[in-house]
């Protein structure tokens, strides 16, 4: 435990996680992984925990705790080898249940956040779409006025939860002519007339449901607009650093999980009269590729601790998603590597991990848009500020 950044509470919080996850989670981890689908009873059973509501106020079943407390949440999901069971929570905790917190009314609030804090509500985040990929500000959905009322037309893709969800936060555009600057978010009962979902087959993250979202016509009370109308690209943008923090945190936590297991097999496995962790190749390859994951921990680690203390971090929290799920894909394909043909076999973890690694640079911004926003930051000395008030 690295007392700089974690106390004793967050100990006793990350055995009691532990236990819990082995305990109920992954009993189940295989059923869901084959099916594409997390069984209901896990939500409530986390809600009951008081784990979905970690960052949250206490006047809505939250616990108010700080950022590191969601560290090892992320950091021990990442450990039962399901990156779609992992995502799944973390998509519902931190993209769905962040916009209610930080734009919901409180009515909203009421009807949306403390159901997704006690696992009876599962929410999801709508933003990129079939022709916009990572371009936010090119999205086609929109939302018109009428009466008391918004109609929204368009779709959504790669939406984690996105099929089996209760709730959707969407992004869409009620004043397509000022661009980015005339984007809305709402609120959207996922069983409105006029929505639909189709379940996307994806390369890893099978656990997790991933869906296309149409939306035809839905009506939308205007009292589910969230914050400000027009306003809504800057509550995105504001939100993506801590987006990018958790793919970063998570990223360095499977790469931990990959070597422990690694050298676990080395010291078990057998070559040429002696044990694969006694052959100084093998050992140098590992201890540099520690040495990698080591150093991205110690940066997200110094980043999560700067948002803690109220810095707006969207730079060191780009380069953390960047370089950290980089970092993951060289580290478990050398940890494959290492277990030679058994790395291939579904029945050990490594080929899951690999494929559910591979969408971390990927997801939540690609690493070429991130390496474009640094060099905008580092080159062009471009500043971003809070687009508003935390």
């Amino acid at each position: 435990m690295n007392s700089m950044y974690f106390t004793e509470e967050h100990h006793l919080f990350r055995q009691s996680l532990q236990d819990f996850l082995k305990r109920e989670v992954v009993p189940h981890i295989e059923k869901w992984e084959k099916t594409g689908q997390i069984e209901r009873f896990i939500w409530k059973k986390f809600g009951d925990m008081g784990f979905l509501g970690l960052p949250y106020p206490e006047a809505y079943g939250g616990s108010n705790l700080d950022v590191f407390y969601t560290v090892v949440l992320l950091e021990e999901l990442q450990k039962i080898n399901s990156g779609g069971f992992a995502a799944a929570i973390w998509a519902h905790m931190y993209l769905a249940m962040t916009h209610l917190n930080k734009e919901g009314s409180h009515d909203i609030k009421q009807k949306y956040l403390a159901p997704s804090i006690s696992g009876d509500k599962i929410g999801c985040l709508c933003i990129t779409e079939p022709f916009g990929g990572s371009d936010v500000s090119g999205m086609r959905t929109t939302a018109v006025k009428k009466g008391d009322s918004y109609i929204l037309n368009g779709s959504k893709t790669f939406i984690t939860n996105g099929v089996y969800c209760d709730y959707m936060v969407v992004a869409a555009k009620t004043s397509p002519e000022l661009g980015n600057k005339g984007i809305s978010i709402f609120v959207v009962d996922s069983h409105s007339e006029g929505v639909s979902a189709t379940k996307l087959d994806k390369l890893g993250w099978r656990a997790s449901d991933t869906g296309e979202i149409a939306f035809d016509n839905v009506e939308i009370p205007a009292s589910n607009l969230m914050g400000e109308e027009n306003k809504g690209f800057g509550y995105i943008m504001q939100h993506f650093a801590l987006e990018r923090l958790i793919m970063g945190v998570n990223a360095h936590a499977r790469a931990e999980y990959a070597l422990d297991y690694a050298i676990g097999y080395m010291k078990e496995r057998h070559a040429f009269g002696q044990t694969l962790d006694k052959f100084q190749t093998l050992r140098h390859n590992l201890a540099n590729n520690y040495t990698h994951m080591e150093i991205c921990k110690e940066f997200n680690y110094s980043v999560a601790l700067r948002m803690k203390k109220g810095e707006y971090v969207v730079k060191e929290a780009t380069m953390s998603k960047l370089q950290s799920t980089k970092m993951a894909d060289e580290v478990i394909y050398d940890c494959l590597q290492l277990l030679g043909g058994y790395g291939y076999m579904e029945d050990y973890p490594l080929a899951r991990l690999l494929r559910d690694s591979r969408l971390g640079p990927i997801g939540g911004g690609t690493s070429e848009i991130l390496r474009e926003i640094l060099a905008k930051i580092i080159i062009d000395k471009k500043s971003y500020k809070p687009a508003v008030d935390q």
